[in-house]
């Protein structure tokens, strides 16, 4: 982050702008007026005098008015760097008026807009990795097909369907999280029962458990719940996915739904070696992975969490993970919205 050097500012503690042009002109007429007078008390002819109480008065000024338009002239410069591309430029913001403030402000802005374009230059290079590593194992098994070095069997066409299918999950997880964050995804509330919902989403976790086994519960008994039923279905098959991946053989991941007095908590708990307290905050950013080798090794791509989070928000819910004891994790979303808790689920018409 490059800083410019701060020259003497002698008006900065004055807190406003109108303040600091009233102390320079009272200044600058003070000192016109006792030069000039010291000026005619030594026999110095009155044109000469004025001429030197200018002089004296501009130099005066100018130390006085030091810093005043400072900033915007380093505000300029950074602007101008920042169009090339650099976005390290800061101005110096120690005054305390209108233009200090405009000076932190920009200086704000400047650090956003460092972050965006770390973060765009990090997806870029987590796209084109993502994308080249299924696009890589395609290209060598369909050579070996064309030099006839394999055969077409069932093994290696299901290898290569594999590879395709991770690339269309990339793809529409991308697709959904840029909806996502564009704002261009509305929800559809309406009631729906929840267990339901719960079984659905766990279904294809189901399929990649490997040995894992796969718990649903739901409390105090079935309910419904009003709320986006496909998008939350994302959310807990995300949830579902990750959880699975992360477990043991023969661990045990369980999906529940509680109701509550504002709506309902999704929680999803494994067995896995959990998370690290300093990575907590990190797990729901694109392309994050705590165990970045084997989950990019099992095909995970760190959207799937991303994903859960940004839906969980447009319900004005939230999302956190915590440690499960004695080891693994615990995923924890919360959505509000109305319940209905039934002996058996009975669509509610709102």
């Amino acid at each position: 982050m490059k800083r410019p050097h701060a020259p003497e500012r002698p008006l900065d503690p004055l807190p406003t702008l109108k303040l600091k042009l009233s102390v320079v002109i009272f200044a600058a007429v003070a000192v016109t007026v006792v030069v000039f007078w010291c000026g005619l008390r030594i026999g110095l002819w009155p044109s000469l005098a004025g001429v030197l109480a200018a002089l004296v008065a501009l130099g005066v000024v100018r130390i006085l008015a030091r810093g005043i338009t400072s900033p915007l002239r380093e505000m300029a410069d950074a602007t101008d760097a920042m169009a090339r591309g650099d976005f390290s430029r800061r101005v110096t913001a120690s005054s305390r008026d209108d233009i200090g403030i405009l000076a932190r402000s920009f200086n704000r802005m400047a650090e956003e807009l460092a972050e965006t374009d770390r973060m765009r230059r990090d997806l870029v290079a987590n796209v084109s990795h993502e994308l080249r590593t299924p696009i890589a194992a395609l290209q060598a098994v369909l050579e070996n097909l064309v030099d006839g070095v394999e055969t077409a069997d069932a093994e290696t066409l299901a290898t290569m369907l594999a590879q395709v299918e991770r690339l269309g999950r990339l793809v529409q997880q991308m697709l959904d999280l840029s909806r996502l964050e564009s704002g261009a995804l509305a929800l559809d509330c309406r009631p729906f029962d929840v267990a339901s919902m719960l079984e659905r989403a766990v279904r294809d976790a189901r399929s990649r458990a490997l040995g894992v086994r796969i718990e649903v519960e739901v409390e105090p008994g079935p309910f419904a719940l009003v709320a986006d039923e496909e998008r939350l279905h994302q959310v807990v098959a995300n949830l579902a996915e990750n959880a699975v991946r992360h477990s043991p053989p023969d661990g045990v991941v369980t999906v529940r739904a509680v109701a509550t007095a504002t709506g309902a908590r999704f929680e999803v708990v494994d067995q896995g070696p959990g998370i690290p307290p300093a990575e907590a905050a990190r797990v729901f950013e694109r392309f994050y992975r705590a165990d970045a080798a084997r989950a990019s090794a099992e095909g995970g791509a760190g959207l799937g969490l991303a994903i859960a989070r940004w839906i969980t928000e447009l319900h004005g819910g939230d999302i956190s993970v915590s440690a499960h004891a004695p080891h693994g994790c615990r995923m924890v979303a919360t959505i509000p919205g109305a319940v209905d808790i039934r002996p058996a689920f009975e669509p509610v018409i709102r």
